[in-house]
This record gives C-alpha cells, structure tokens and sequence, in this order.
C-alpha cells in the first residue's frame, strides 16, 4: 500500500543502507517511518511475549505524544532514544500516538483568534450545494454539477486564494475537506476535526479525537434527541466518530478492529443511516524486521447504524484467520494468511444494494485470493457477492526486495499492485451500468455490476506499461472523477489522463511541465463540467480542459501563508486527497507528507476575484 512514487524513495534508500541504524539521519522524514522504526527499534521488547514489563504496542499507541517522546529523550527508554535522532523519536512519537508533539494544547479552537461570532443553526445538507465525504455522491463519482460547483470552466482562470487556514503542529495536510450547509469540515494529523465558515474561514468549533484524521468527512441526519446533523469519521487508532455537526459534541464512537497497526485512511460511506467503514494498516511498512511477528492483519468493513453506533456486522476480506507457520532466527513465530488493506471509501449500489470497494496487497505468501480486488458485499449481511482479483500473486512487505533479503519477505517481493482508489459507478448514455476501478500499473478496468463483476474492458494508461519495474508503476492510486463521456486520472510518472467510459480508449493525456523533475499527480482527480483538476507532489494544482486535456489553470500552494487563525503555515506536496469544488469556491489541502513527500499544514479556500 506504499504509492509507486514514495516505493521508489524507499527501495532506493534501503539498496544504499541509508535506512540503517548507523545512518538515523538518513532516513525519509515521512510519519509512516515512525511506525517502520518502531518495528524495527523497539518490538524486540514491546510486543516480545518473554519481556513482560515492556508495554505492549497497543498500550503505546493509547499514550500522549508528549508522553512517548519524553520517554525516550529523558525517561525510562533514555538508553534505547540514544540511538534516534531527535525527528526520528518525534516521528516515532507522532505515528504511535496519531498526533505531532504539541498538538493537543495548540490544536483546540478555543484558543484561535478567528472563533465565529454566532453559531446559527445549520441548514439541510442535502438541500444545498455540498461535497459531501470522499466521491461527493455514493457513487463516488468525484464530480460535481454545475449547480452545485456555483464555478463554469470561464471562471477556473479567474480563481485566487481567499482565506487559508493553518494546522497548529501538522506536518501533513491529508484530511480532504468536506463542504456542506455554508460549512467546512476537516480532519488533520494532529487529531483534530475542524468545523469552519466556508466563505471566511473563522472557526466554529474543534473536536479532539484520539488520533490523526486523514479521511473525508460525512454529513448527514441523525435519530438523536440532541443533534439533527452529524458528521462522521475514523482516526489513526481505527476509532469511528459521529459528532454532532451544529456543536461538535461527540454522540457515539466505536473500535472498529483490535489490532494494534489498525487504523481508518479512508472515509466512512454513509447511506441510509448507514455507515460503512473501511479498515487498513500500517503493518506492511517494515514488518521485515526480524523481531517483528509477521503478520496478523487482515483488511475488513464494518458496517454500523448511524445514529446509535451499533456495528451491524463486520467482514475481514481475507475470511482465514491468521495462524502459526514457522518460526524465524530469532525464535519469533511467524503467522498467515495476513494483508489486503482497505484504503479506499466503499461505494453505495442502490439498486444492487451492495457496496465496492478496493483491496490492497497480501503480506504474507501465498497471497490472498482476494488482495489487489474489487470487491461487492451485500449492504445488509456483509456477505461477500463477488470478487474480480487484478493481481494474483501479490505478497508485499516494506524492506524487502533488496539484497539479503530479511527471511520473513516473501519469496517474490511484490509488485504491490493495491487498488487504492474508490470504485466509480457509472451508468453510461444505453442504461448500462459499470464499476470502474485503476491499478498502480495503469491499468483501467470497467467490470459490470449486473453481472457480478464480469470484464467489460481493461485498457492500460500508463505512459510506460511494458517500462522498467519503476515504470510499470507510473500508473493509478488515489482516484479519478467521472463526467458522462470520460473518466480522468491523474498517474502516478505524472500527467492527467483521459478514457472513454463507453470504450476504455484513451482519450487524451498531459503531462505538466515538472522542469526535470519527477513528480507524481497520482492524488485523486476532481471534475466540474468541462474541467477536470488534480495535484502533485510538487504542490501545484492544474486545472485542465476535459475536451482535450489543456491546461487552463496552476497554483504552486508549496509557500508560507498568512493564515485566518494566526498559525504559522506553508503548503506542501498533494500526494492523496484532491481538491473539492462547492458553491463558486475551491478548497484544498496543501502538504501531503505521510512518507517523505513535501510536508505542510495548509488549508486553502479559493474564489472567482
């Protein structure tokens, strides 16, 4: 589940020994290597059945930042921080506990200086221009209508920043914001979910949550006797939220899975007063190491009500419960089947009345029948439907693949092919009907949902498909946007392009000018009519024509802002979420840092001048 663009990095800096312990400083500053030290550093003791005083990692992950980092600087782990450089044990600190150091007394929005001066009531969210979660609809079709976007392809070139909003501590700016009822709802990596005016950017209230939020928020009502509206998320310790969304009081949370390098990436799907909630994991990232009992994990969806938070079912995409195979060097029992993450939000058949998602790759071997697949499950059961699998034989683990392979890699390591992004249902001009999915590779595949998950076409975008290993990855992660003739996706060797949803051809692609540079704008595209937007890695976002793929707008984000609430901000790469497009406003995140990347803490509202 590491993107093709970051995969590369990190293949590069272990083949050169920069990951190694001789070399702390060395290492790629992304939050994902905080859990990767923790692997490889500290799981000798904690998690170590045979050290029974050492906390085990599920207790660390329940302690402040504040709390793990002044273990390992000055307090009982003083010894074993003497070896980490003082951003690596930050790093450390931040991933086990969801959250930068600091942020829980600078994040709260009592203390900014742009609170709101009323708090009227909020209007209906469905009777309003809204983007409401990951797809802005069920279908998660990622556009949105002329209506709603209030912006015509005339006014793209008119847009400039009206107001920015600083993360207090963040380091990466992943939450895709949510807009709905005059509102903008945000999650952030410092454990905070924001509601804000979407005009002028003041402040209506903060929630604490017990880990970094990188997800689309949901909205919508709730049978409650104090909140008419909620709003929905996960956090980094794979907890689900419904809070209400005129005061920002908690209702309802739930813990969604037990395993201790579980966490929630992608946003809930909400329908029906129901939420369907997509399970991931970091376990992958380095579970190479030898003290490491490689692996456990197993993606899944949950499904709850809404308004109570009662789980209504719960299925794992791998059914076989993990179990004992063979023990390593170091005496440390080795465990499978493991893997196939959910990192994409599901997407809501009606008519079906079922839900698709995406899987990720197998960490153990042999690998999962059903990893790097779409999925459909049954919305009232969770019974599986059907599985359409677009990559066999894919067992991934981060620090393999290299010379002196550790011996808990897979024989083959890779190719790490997850299906990362959201399924589109679309139904085209004759009423049929398809499920639309990318993978890493490029390759585009539209199955049809009528007749579970049959081929209807596959067709490869990426600019070297038949390349070098590095290349063939150049393809889809985050997602793309759909109108009624294309689907667009910007790709991971950078570009956008365009295919036909009648044919799979391509329509058109274009590739930015990165001045020699490689940069990925693999994030997830976004549509309005006529044009189609999507950022890099190098915190530019384009705007495109949808007719033939010429740029019309670019704003570099990656600079220091002035922000509404005084905090020192800059923006950064756009590495996942994409911008959203609401009511003659555009609002995106600046500063995608989860591994390496660009880092910021940028919250960006622009406007028509």
């Amino acid at each position: 589940m590491i993107s093709a663009y970051f995969r590369a990095a990190l293949i590069a800096a272990m083949a050169a020994g920069s990951l190694s312990a001789q070399e702390p400083n060395a290492r790629p500053s992304g939050t994902e290597f905080g859990f990767s030290t923790f692997q490889t550093k500290c799981m000798t003791c904690h998690g170590n059945p045979a050290v029974e005083r050492a906390p085990l990692p599920s207790a660390i992950r329940e302690m402040t930042p504040e709390r793990i980092y002044e273990a390992l600087t000055n307090g009982v782990m003083k010894a074993q921080g003497q070896s980490l450089s003082d951003p690596e044990k930050r790093t450390l600190a931040l991933f086990m506990s969801g959250r930068p150091v600091g942020s829980i007394q600078q994040g709260d929005a009592k203390n900014m200086p742009n609170q709101c001066s009323t708090n009227p009531p909020l209007s209906d969210p469905a009777a309003g221009p809204a983007w409401n979660g990951w797809g802005v609809n069920e279908m998660n079709t990622r556009f949105q209508s002329a209506k709603n976007a209030g912006l015509s392809a005339a006014d793209v070139p008119k847009l400039k920043l009206k107001w920015a909003f600083g993360f207090p501590t963040g380091v990466s700016a992943f939450g895709q914001p949510t807009i709905a009822s005059g509102r903008v709802f945000v999650g952030t990596d410092i454990g905070y979910v924001y509601s804000l005016d979407a005009k002028t950017g003041c402040v209506y209230w903060s929630f604490q949550t017990k880990g970094s939020v990188r997800n689309a928020i949901s909205i919508g009502p709730v049978k409650n006797a104090t909140a008419k509206y909620a709003v929905y998320f996960g956090d980094a310790h794979s907890n689900v939220y419904a809070v209400n969304a005129q005061t920002g009081e908690q209702l309802w949370t739930a813990h969604v899975d037990p395993h201790f390098t579980a966490r929630i990436t992608a946003a809930p799907a909400l329908y029906q007063n129901r939420l369907y909630v997509p399970v991931s994991s970091s376990e992958e990232f380095s579970a190479s190491t030898l003290d490491y009992p490689c692996c456990t994990f197993r993606g899944s969806v949950a499904a709850y009500d809404a308004s109570t938070g009662k789980q209504l079912w719960h299925t794992y995409v791998i059914p076989e419960e993990p179990k004992p195979t063979r023990k390593n060097s170091k005496g440390i029992q080795l465990y499978a089947p493991a893997g196939a993450s959910v990192w994409n939000s599901p997407t809501v058949d009606a008519k079906r009345k079922a839900i698709y998602f995406g899987t990720g790759d197998s960490e153990t071997e042999p690998a999962a029948k059903t990893s790097d697949s779409v999925m459909a499950l049954d919305m009232a059961s969770g019974k599986m439907l059907w599985v359409y699998q677009a990559q066999a034989g894919d067992a991934f683990l981060g620090g393999c693949g290299i010379p002196n392979q550790p011996e808990n890699c897979p024989a083959e390591n890779g190719p790490d092919l997850d299906i990362g992004n959201s399924p589109v249902l679309h139904t085209l001009a004759n009423g049929k009907r398809l499920v639309v999915a990318g993978t890493k590779d490029g390759n585009v595949i539209a199955l049809d949902p009528d007749k579970k998950g049959a081929v209807v076409w596959n067709r490869n975008v990426a600019a070297n498909p038949k390349g070098t290993p590095l290349q063939r990855l150049d393809g889809i992660v985050w997602g793309g946007a759909a109108d009624q003739q294309n689907i667009y996706y910007g790709l991971s060797g950078g570009g956008i392009a365009a295919i036909q949803l009648s044919t799979g051809e391509r329509a058109w692609f274009t590739k930015f000018d990165t001045e020699g540079k490689r940069v990925s704008n693999a994030a997830a595209a976004s549509a309005i009519p006529g044009v189609a937007f999507v950022g890099g890695t190098d915190g530019k976002i384009h705007a495109v024509s949808t007719a033939d793929g010429k740029q019309i707008w670019e704003f570099n984000t990656a600079r220091d802002y002035d922000t509404v609430n005084k905090v020192p901000a800059h923006g950064g790469g756009m590495g996942s979420a994409g911008p959203t497009i609401v009511g003659g406003m555009l609002y995106v995140g600046s500063g995608y840092g989860v591994i390496g990347g660009n880092p910021g803490n940028a919250l960006l509202a622009f406007g028509v001048e």
